[in-house]
């Protein structure tokens, strides 16, 4: 006769089992292969979006539409194409947001309306007006991958995932201005917080758009610097960080030709804008390899390669 357990399984008995795992663990087991923890490491999965004839509104006008210009559809279109086989061609798995109906005009801007962690993603909640409910498309996609949303903005918040960048796994740096109000930044650094990571809160010029309209990475110990844009606090964290911080030169190219809008693929490797030729070989000189593809027409829309990339997963530093 078989001795009887003193409670069943599901009130704890013998044949209970405890999850023991961090969520951090269970990424790419029970949940979907996503997360981050620097800025560097080699890029394994990104979300896109393709741009469909909501970029109309830029012809309708184009400064309602938060934009610097009128597009020519097609030609965006194409470009957009090309960005996303350009980081197929590089082993880097792509998969796109897809909305419901007519998509927003910026939609295209996926980098804004997500920030990967060690444990999945925040879904962001964009400042403006016009912008406003695109990110509930990225949740939804994100949701059918399998991808564990740790955070979505509420209340008053704003915060743009163009705003967080990581230093080093236990430190993220958040840029406060236009796009991230002081609620959103507190809420991000709330969560972050509770993962163990230290957050250091800065300031961004006033008439800009994004801390990664001022800061970019190349490597463990190499953040890119837009010429007088980057906060003071910002370059002191870097260095305690063991980063060097290169400023760019300040040519015409950063303005016309978006050549800081860049993308890390992986320790000194990066995809950025082409036709910058001075920048580039700014780039080379610090023994960065760099594959460029042409986003001239998307610039109009007032963004490039990093604000049109979602970053989904990198290989794990910590």
């Amino acid at each position: 006769m078989s001795k009887m357990n003193p409670f069943e399984a599901t009130y704890g008995g013998d044949n209970w089992s405890s999850r023991v795992q961090s969520l951090h663990d269970e990424l790419g087991l029970l949940w979907g292969a996503c997360g981050i923890d620097s800025e560097w490491a080699p890029l394994k999965k990104v979300l896109l979006h393709a741009p469909g004839e909501e970029l109309q509104a830029s012809l309708d006008d184009y400064d309602a539409a938060q934009m610097l210009e009128s597009l020519d559809i097609a030609k965006a279109q194409a470009q957009h194409a090309d960005m996303a086989a350009a980081y197929k061609k590089l082993g880097i798995e792509v998969f796109y947001v897809k909305p419901e109906g007519p998509a927003a005009p910026n939609q295209m801007f996926v980098a804004d309306l997500m920030a990967a962690t060690p444990e999945g993603v925040i879904v962001t909640r964009p400042a403006s007006t016009v912008r406003a409910g695109e990110e509930r498309w990225v949740a939804r996609r994100l949701a059918e991958q399998g991808v564990p949303i740790v955070k979505t903005v509420r209340g008053t918040g704003t915060f743009e995932g163009a705003d967080l960048m990581w230093l080093r796994p236990d430190v993220a740096i958040i840029g406060r201005g236009l796009r991230t109000n002081d609620e959103g930044m507190a809420q991000v650094t709330d969560l972050l917080t509770e993962m163990g990571v230290v957050v250091v809160q800065v300031d961004q010029p006033y008439g800009t758009m994004h801390l990664m309209g001022s800061l970019r990475f190349a490597d463990q110990d190499l953040g890119l610097a837009y010429p007088n844009r980057l906060a003071h606090r910002a370059v002191e964290a870097l260095k305690r960080c063991g980063i060097e911080v290169a400023f760019v030169p300040c040519t015409d190219e950063l303005r016309t030709g978006s050549a800081f809008n860049i993308v890390c693929l992986g320790p000194r490797e990066i995809l950025m804008p082409a036709g910058n030729p001075q920048t580039q070989g700014y780039f080379e000189s610090l023994g960065i390899k760099c594959h460029t593809v042409d986003v001239s027409e998307l610039r109009k829309a007032a963004g490039a390669v990093g604000c049109l990339t979602g970053i989904v997963e990198r290989e794990f530093v910590g």
